[in-house]
C-alpha cells in the first residue's frame, strides 16, 4: 500500500537536530504505513544517514535517506526527495523543524477536503524567543509570518510537477522557497493555509556578527527579482535599500569633497553619514536586546552592513543580468 503523505526533510551535517525532527516524525498521529520520511542529505553526509539506518534497524521502516554526490544546495536536495517520493502529498520541513503530532494529519485532511490534484497549503510556524530578543532572533522570528516557506509547506505532487519543483540556481537556502510559491502563482495553483499543520523552529546558536555574513544571500534576491519583478516587489520588497546607498553616497561625497579641500562640505557629508548610521543603528537596537556585547555587534555590524549588501547586490545583478538595486 503506497503511503498518503511523504515528508521530504533536507540536511546537511547536522545529525543532533535532525534527530529532534525524526523523533517528531515519528510521534505523528498516523499509522506507520500512513506516511514516509524522505531524508536528503545535500552532499554526502555518513553521519545523518547513519542516524535513519539506525531508526530503520529499529523497526521504522518509513524512513529513507538519500544523499546528493555533491553538495548543490538545499534546492536540488529537496528536489531528488519529491522525485523519491511514493504519496501523491508532498510535505517539506526543515531538520530543525520540531513538528506537532497532529502536522502530517492535517495536510492530509486538507488535501482530502479541497479534492483537487493541483494545489499546495503552507501551515503555522512558531518561532520561540525571549521576550527581549537579540536582532539576529527577531529575524528569524520573521518566518512565522511568512507567506510560503519550507519549514512548513506541502504540496500536491501534481502541483510540484507542472511548477518544475524548486530552482536549483538557488544555491543556498534563501528565496527557494518564495521562487517556489512564485511559480505556484504563475501556473494558477492555489496555495492554502492549514492552521493545524503545526511546526515549532527553535532559533539556533548563532556566532557574534552572523548579521555580516548573512549579506551574501542579497544575490538571490537579483535572481528572485529577474524571474518575477512584480511578484518580487509585491510581496518581498517594495524597493532598494536606499538607506544604504544614502550611506554610501554621504562617505563618496565625504571622501571626494575631502581631497578637494572642501572641509566645510566635508563636514555636511560626514553628517548625513552620522546621520543614517545612527538611524540604522538604532533601528536594529529599538525592539532587541540592549545586552552590552549586543549593542556592540549592533553598532560595529551597522557600520558594515551598508556596503556589504550593496556589494551582494549588484554582484547578483551583474551574475543574472537583471537591473535590480
Amino acid at each position: 500500500m503506497k503511503p498518503e503523505v511523504s515528508v521530504v526533510v533536507a540536511t546537511w551535517q547536522r545529525p543532533q537536530l535532525l534527530e529532534k525532527c525524526l523523533q517528531a516524525l515519528l510521534r505523528q498521529r498516523l499509522a506507520a504505513g500512513r506516511y514516509q520520511v524522505i531524508i536528503v542529505t545535500d552532499g554526502l553526509d555518513e553521519a545523518s544517514c547513519r542516524l535513519v539506518r539506525q531508526y530503520r534497524d529499529r523497526g521504522h521502516t518509513q524512513l529513507y535517506c538519500y544523499s546528493l554526490p555533491v553538495k548543490r544546495g538545499p534546492a536540488a536536495a529537496r528536489n531528488l526527495g519529491w522525485q523519491m517520493a511514493e504519496a501523491p502529498l508532498v510535505v517539506f520541513t526543515d531538520d530543525d523543524c520540531i513538528p506537532d503530532p497532529g502536522f502530517l494529519g492535517a495536510y492530509i485532511n486538507a488535501y482530502k477536503a479541497y479534492g483537487v490534484a493541483r494545489i499546495a497549503f503552507t501551515g503555522k510556524v512558531t518561532v520561540p524567543v525571549s521576550p527581549v530578543p537579540t536582532d539576529y532572533e527577531q529575524n528569524v522570528a520573521q518566518l512565522s509570518s511568512a507567506d510560503f516557506i519550507t519549514a512548513n509547506c506541502a504540496c500536491s505532487r501534481t502541483a510540484l510537477v507542472q511548477a518544475g519543483g524548486f530552482d536549483e540556481a538557488f544555491e543556498t537556502a534563501w528565496r527557494e522557497d518564495s521562487d517556489l510559491e512564485f511559480k505556484f502563482i504563475d501556473n494558477g495553483i492555489p496555495v492554502y493555509k492549514v492552521e493545524d499543520a503545526r511546526v515549532i523552529h527553535p532559533v539556533r546558536p548563532a556566532s557574534w556578527g552572523v548579521s555580516l555574513k548573512e549579506q551574501r544571500k542579497s544575490l538571490y534576491n537579483a535572481l528572485l527579482y529577474k524571474k518575477y519583478p512584480s511578484l518580487y516587489r509585491k510581496k518581498i520588497s517594495r524597493g532598494p535599500q536606499w538607506r544604504y546607498y544614502g550611506i554610501l553616497f554621504c562617505l563618496l561625497l565625504l571622501v571626494v569633497l575631502a581631497f578637494g579641500h572642501l572641509y566645510t562640505a566635508s563636514l555636511v557629508a560626514l553628517g548625513g553619514w552620522a546621520f543614517l548610521t545612527a538611524g540604522f543603528i538604532y533601528k536594529r537596537l529599538r525592539t532587541t536586546s540592549r545586552n552590552f556585547s549586543h549593542v556592540m555587534e549592533m553598532i560595529c555590524t551597522s557600520l558594515l552592513i551598508p556596503f556589504l549588501s550593496i556589494y551582494w547586490t549588484i554582484y547578483g545583478a551583474v551574475r543574472y543580468k537583471v537591473l535590480f538595486l
